[in-house]
């Protein structure tokens, strides 16, 4: 058998329970991948991730990240979250101002960038692996209302439409026309089976622009990786850099939204996310917040 010690963190909120709980697991090297995907079950937050030693020169941490369903390439919540951690814990000089540290995920290299003040952590900011990717969508603002449980003119159809788009892993990004219409949805399952599912973006990003005490207003419903609904989703936080920046005339420059999301769950989060224009193309995006610790144990895992 196997201890392994783990934590567990609130991501992307400044307050306890709050933002997107991750569960943070160590000492993982000898599981094998089954093994990983029945804690990260066991655990049953939208992601738990598993830091092993890095593989390349530079790295900080090389991470294995799982959904209750399927293990993921990239996440958003699980790189801010781990970077947190691992900060926290000494991997970054905390009198330095900003640091970089490098997490080796199955995507490729992220670069987090930790920002410190009177000695503490106070936030991490990650830069997707990739450039956005957009792709067409087929279904028509009717479909995609029903998939929604919406009526057809919730749907907004002009200067932002309906795309999908993937900055390490792709979503279906649907612009509402208010953040009214954000809170009302709710999955028809059996319209996104018929309509949605196995498509490459078959999980949902809805959104409104206009938020509270935010730019924009969200929610994710994530089916087909086994999250039905998630407090704050940092792939797609990324995405949705690329969707605003794609549709914002400014040229060049760095663009810049905050985010509200979970709020419908009672596990309010907030990300900033950024999107480097060049030539009218986007370049680079980035998503980034806070994170609060909230527990630490140790988990046994059976011998096989």
């Amino acid at each position: 058998m196997s201890r392994l010690s783990y934590v567990t963190v609130d991501v992307f909120t400044d307050s306890p329970f709050g933002g997107n709980p991750l569960a943070v697991v160590f000492g993982g090297e000898t599981l094998s991948g089954s093994q990983m995907q029945t804690l990260a079950r066991e655990f049953n937050l939208s992601e738990t991730v598993f830091v092993l030693p890095a593989e390349k020169p530079g790295g900080a941490a090389r991470l294995r990240i799982f959904t209750p369903a399927v293990e993921l390439p990239f996440a958003g919540h699980p790189t801010v979250g781990t970077a947190y951690v691992l900060a926290a814990r000494g991997a970054v000089d905390h009198d330095a101002s900003t640091s970089t540290l490098t997490l080796e995920e199955n995507i490729g290299d992220i670069e987090v960038r930790v920002s410190c003040q009177d000695g503490a952590v106070i936030a991490c900011q990650l830069t997707a692996a990739q450039a956005p990717e957009a792709r067409q969508v087929e279904l028509g603002p009717e479909t995609i209302a029903e998939v929604l449980s919406l009526e057809g003119d919730a749907v907004r159809t002009d200067d932002l439409a309906p795309v999908a788009t993937s900055a390490g892993f792709p979503f279906l990004y649907v612009p509402l026309v208010d953040r009214a219409e954000v809170a009302r949805a709710s999955l028809d399952w059996q319209a996104w089976e018929t309509h949605l599912r196995g498509s490459w973006a078959d999980n949902v990003f809805l959104f409104a622009m206009d938020g509270a005490d935010t730019d924009v207003h969200a929610r994710m419903f994530g089916p087909s990786v086994g999250v039905p609904e998630d407090p704050a989703t940092g792939a797609a936080a990324t995405g949705l850099a690329g969707v605003l920046g794609a549709a914002d005339p400014r040229v060049d420059g760095t663009l810049e939204w905050s985010v509200a999301q979970g709020v419908e769950m009672g596990r309010p989060s907030r990300m900033n996310i950024e999107a480097d224009k060049v030539d009218g193309r986007v370049v680079r995006v980035r998503v980034g917040g806070a994170s609060v610790p909230i527990s630490e144990g140790t988990v046994t895992i059976p011998a096989l």
